[in-house]
């Protein structure tokens, strides 16, 4: 790549670019902008693309969007000579134009394109994958990214995201592409008059959720007690709103409000500054309307629809409690394998039925797995790596005839969730679903009411049944060139030194998924870990405690994980913040 200011003067010159495109870079007037928007590529990482939406190199426009789409494109037709490919698209800024062109390019390129005719959630992409018999997929979203971000995710036929080898192998595609000028487009009317534009909608819609309806375990539960669970929702302002309604309607919760500020898709997010569930502010509006309407209930969900967030009710103080991830995520675990449990829909060999999680997750999830006789696959972090083995155990089950060998990973998915509010019961989607999570946990309550439970009852009783744990996440924005390079050099830090101490514990091992690596501290012992390749650091404490650091795979930032078992509640809370005070002053931030 030329250095900045070439790339800088080229889009100041190039007829390649549009006449707004180059007015807009011309504008520019401040260098550290200047070279924030040009010092790189934007990154086609082992999901697709992200980054702020604007001209330059290292942001999202037509032209990088587009670059990664003639890649992808390439690469399909090496592959085969059918290619298709379903797209969908969220609520944020030039969602729509990115995936209309992108459709276009596609089309240029003789694939087929599946494009949904409005916005969509992303799980619903990955449903839509499968459903269409199509090559690959793409998604237009920046998930819960703040306003100014936009993004580009690519799937596989299987319905999940890109994963090795097609990953790197797509890349090394769209690293071929020096040259704007050679991205192939044609109109929207020769694309349909060639067959190869159609736009999907309903159909899908219908199928997808006819399939959320099938993971129902508790039919008459919903019949006799859905009406009366009293729930607040708010889509902030993405996708989740027609489908989220819809299907808590069909179920019979007739009691939901929707929060009007938030209600209607909007890209500038107004009300927001960051569309995360897992930002308290991003419930403000959504729990005064849960006082006024007395909820037992606040559900959000972010913009494409694939992260659900939640508070309940503590009836004994009448105040909203707020669910981490993990919390929710084991909620579910724990209705979801005692249903099936008691009615027999386990594996017959337990051992068999898998609980997938991610490393950085809540070790609860061990003692819930360990409960109902399950297995447990721990994979880096990301959903990707969890459809990935939904995929690798219907492979190795066909491969052998639907046996059970364990060591082909031919077990059979029962339930996958990380701590970053995503989740997944079925096979329907190959990404974390919070259409389908709203599906459950609201069947959950409906089930827990039943029993004169509310869900932050049951929350405590897993609490009092499995163990007080506790888990923290700390992040820190580091932007630029400047900032990528502080972020390497605190990991590497800690690479090469590692703590001998975190809180009140000695740390009794490392883990460098870089190095593929687990080295014993006291003893200097080395075993491998067996997963691919990450820049993650992985501290494992006495009295079973852990922290984890790695970066960011869509945002200038640097993230810090913690976990402990506590005694109590309270304890839990005192040893988690322990380990995280020591961590972060380590790190010197």
């Amino acid at each position: 790549m030329k250095d900045w200011r070439s790339e800088y003067s080229d889009w100041c010159s190039d007829p390649v670019f549009s006449d707004e495109t180059r007015a807009e870079v011309l504008a520019l007037r401040d260098e550290e902008e200047i070279k924030d928007r040009f010092y790189k590529q934007l990154s086609f990482g082992t999901g697709g693309l992200r980054g702020v939406i604007g001209a330059g190199t290292n942001r999202m426009n037509v032209y990088t969007v587009g670059r990664a789409t003639q890649g992808l494109a390439n690469f399909i037709n090496a592959q085969t000579e059918n290619g298709s490919v379903a797209i969908a698209y969220d609520s944020r800024k030039m969602s729509a134009e990115f995936a209309l062109d992108s459709a276009l390019i596609l089309c240029a390129n003789g694939i087929k394109v599946f494009l949904f005719d409005g916005l969509r959630p992303t799980p619903e992409l990955s449903f839509a994958v499968r459903a269409c018999k199509a090559t690959a997929g793409i998604v237009i979203t920046a998930s819960h990214n703040p306003p100014q971000y936009n993004g580009y995710k690519v799937y596989w036929s299987d319905g999940g995201q890109i994963v090795p080898p097609y990953d790197q192998l797509i890349i090394e595609e769209v690293h071929k592409i020096s040259d704007f000028g050679k991205i192939k487009r044609i109109s929207q009317e020769e694309a349909t008059a060639r067959g190869l534009l159609h736009f999907i909608g309903k159909e899908i819609d219908d199928l997808y959720t006819s399939e959320l309806k099938k993971l129902i375990l508790n039919p008459e539960v919903l019949q006799k007690h859905a009406k009366n669970i009293k729930i607040v929702y708010t889509p902030l302002n993405g996708t989740g709103n027609l489908p989220v309604r819809r299907i808590l309607r069909e179920l019979g919760f007739s009691n939901v409000w929707t929060v009007p500020e938030q209600e209607m898709p909007d890209g500038n997010f107004p009300t927001l500054e960051y569309p995360n569930p897992e930002d308290p502010k991003a419930f403000a509006y959504a729990l005064a309307l849960a006082k006024e309407k007395d909820a037992d209930i606040v559900l959000a969900t972010d913009p494409d629809a694939d992260r659900l967030g939640i508070y309940a009710k503590d009836a004994k103080t009448g105040e909203y409690v707020s669910f981490t991830g993990n919390m929710s995520g084991l909620l579910i675990a724990e209705y979801l394998l005692s249903q099936k449990a008691e009615k027999g829909l386990l594996p017959h060999n337990r051992k068999d039925g898998a609980l997938v999680t991610t490393v950085v997750s809540s070790k609860m999830a061990y003692e819930i797995a360990q409960a109902y006789g399950l297995s447990v696959i721990e994979v880096l972090t990301g959903f990707k790596y969890i459809g990935e083995q939904i995929k690798l155990f219907e492979e190795a089950r066909s491969r052998i005839g639907g046996k059970t060998d364990c060591t082909q990973y031919a077990y059979e998915y029962q339930f996958g969730y990380e701590e970053s509010y995503g989740c997944l019961v079925g096979t329907h989607a190959r990404d974390k679903d919070a259409v389908m999570a709203v599906t459950a946990l609201c069947e959950a309550a409906a089930y827990y009411q039943s029993k004169g439970l509310t869900l932050w009852d049951q929350m405590l009783n897993l609490y009092r049944k499995y163990g007080f744990y506790k888990e923290e996440l700390t992040t820190f924005t580091l932007k630029g060139a400047d900032g990528a390079e502080r972020i390497s050099s605190i990991i590497e830090e800690l690479r090469k030194n590692p703590p001998a101490r975190l809180g009140e514990d000695s740390v009794i091992a490392v883990r460098d998924y870089e190095k593929g690596i687990r080295t014993e501290l006291a003893t200097g012992r080395t075993e491998k870990i067996g997963l691919p390749k990450s820049n993650v650091l992985y501290f494992e404490t006495e009295n079973n405690g852990w922290c984890c650091v790695r970066p960011s795979g869509t945002e200038p930032k640097i993230k810090f994980y913690f976990g402990v078992k506590g005694s109590s509640l309270k304890d839990a809370e005192t040893r988690v913040g322990r380990l995280k005070d020591s961590l972060i002053e380590l790190v010197g931030q």
